[in-house]
């Protein structure tokens, strides 16, 4: 409610007040610097605006008188070099019946992992450190060795840790 009076009393009388603001004696130019006067006056010599605005025959003739063609260079298809031409490997293991999506992935390229690779390389350097070291993992899967050594050090799947109550008598919530 209170926007529509406020518009009313905005938009009232409008155009008579654009008219007013429109009619009014423009304010005066600033004046310029007396150091640019030297260089207004150079510009207006009328020699100077007189070759502007002439038309200079030679050069017009010159400019008629170029032709450009351009053409496009034909596309060449995109080869791929030796040593950009991937390197693959078969899974060494994958999920059954396809439950994340991922078993529709049969090879990936060499120095990387799937998921279900890289928790199962986690999971069996856990198991079994002194077997499983970052040399073995890197030579099972492909990887450079200081990738195997960052996926063991900073790739931490979930730890799930259950904490024993501290006394042995636990309370129990009874229902009502």
């Amino acid at each position: 409610m209170g926007s529509r009076v406020t518009r009313a009393l905005r938009n009232f009388n409008l155009e008579n007040r654009v008219h007013r603001e429109i009619d009014k004696a423009k304010p005066k130019v600033a004046p310029r610097h007396p150091s640019t006067k030297n260089i207004e006056q150079a510009y207006q010599t009328p020699d100077l605006m007189e070759s502007i605005h002439k038309k200079n025959e030679p050069l017009l003739r010159l400019l008629k008188s170029v032709y450009v063609e351009s053409k496009d260079p034909p596309a060449k298809p995109l080869q791929l070099k030796k040593t950009q031409v991937e390197e693959r490997r078969l899974l060494k293991i994958s999920l059954p019946n396809n439950p994340y999506g991922i078993s529709e992935i049969t090879d990936v390229p060499k120095g990387k992992l799937s998921i279900v690779e890289a928790l199962n390389a986690l999971n069996q350097h856990k198991r079994d450190p002194k077997t499983w070291t970052p040399e073995r993992i890197a030579q099972e899967y492909s990887l450079d060795l200081k990738d195997a050594k960052a996926l063991l050090e900073f790739f931490i799947p979930f730890d799930v840790k259950i904490i024993p109550p501290k006394s042995k008598v636990t309370k129990k919530i009874e229902a009502s």
